[in-house]
């Protein structure tokens, strides 16, 4: 008795698109034909946006019970002395604020870095320097604004009055400083690495919170101290 065999069913191959084809399918297709990928991506991921928020607003309640506090101890305090602020706070203001619009001009220059006219006048890297430096000197001129109080004989625990103003202006400063981590963060990702939009964008929004809340604290110290 013969037996019949049938031949398999021919499958059909589907063939992936090569490395060389404009084909959706290969990874190298994302990158450009000069084989130069930019410093900069405009990708932002939702978690680090989210994140950013999270961590403005346990900021703002902070310093809003230390205000609460603030209040309170001032209106039972039979001790309360008013002092003086120094007047370099005024301009420590104005340089915290001026470290924002160079922030802001780097971060508009970005979208035209992107697109790889990296030329010297073009590049957000200066800007982003002059913020760094405007930062330390912010920081450097309440470290002056402390020793001034020191030299009057105001010190931590002089006071109700000066221990508020120690504590606020310490708290701020202590957050200014972990943004200039941040902001040299950003930096070394601009030409090492690669730095995303996203990246620069979060930073931005903590600094540009910085400052917000130092007019704050500014107007809160003046008002009740």
């Amino acid at each position: 008795m013969a037996t019949t065999i049938h031949e398999p069913p021919k499958v059909e191959e589907r063939r992936l698109p090569g490395r060389g084809s404009p084909g959706n399918g290969d990874f190298r297709n994302l990158v450009p034909s000069d084989g130069k990928l930019p410093a900069v991506q405009d990708y932002a991921p939702a978690p680090a946006k989210t994140g950013i928020w999270v961590v403005l607003a346990a900021i703002a309640m902070s310093f809003a019970a230390f205000t609460s506090a603030l209040i309170v101890r001032q209106g039972s305090a039979m001790d309360w002395h008013h002092l003086v602020l120094p007047r370099i706070l005024y301009l420590n203001t104005l340089v915290l604020l001026a470290s924002s619009v160079t922030l802001e001009i780097a971060r508009r220059r970005v979208a035209v870095f992107m697109t790889g006219a990296r030329t010297l006048d073009l590049s957000p890297a200066r800007w982003l320097y002059v913020t760094l430096c405007l930062g330390l000197v912010f920081v450097a001129g309440q470290y002056a604004a402390w020793q001034q109080l020191r030299s009057e004989g105001l010190y931590l625990a002089t006071n109700p009055a000066s221990s508020f103003f120690y504590l606020l202006t310490a708290i701020h400063a202590m957050h200014v400083l972990g943004g200039l981590v941040g902001l040299t963060y950003v930096m070394r990702k601009l030409y090492r690495v690669v730095l995303r939009r996203s990246t620069l964008d979060t930073f931005s929004y903590y600094w540009h919170f910085m400052g917000i809340l130092w007019v704050y604290l500014l107007l809160l110290l003046w008002m009740k101290l």
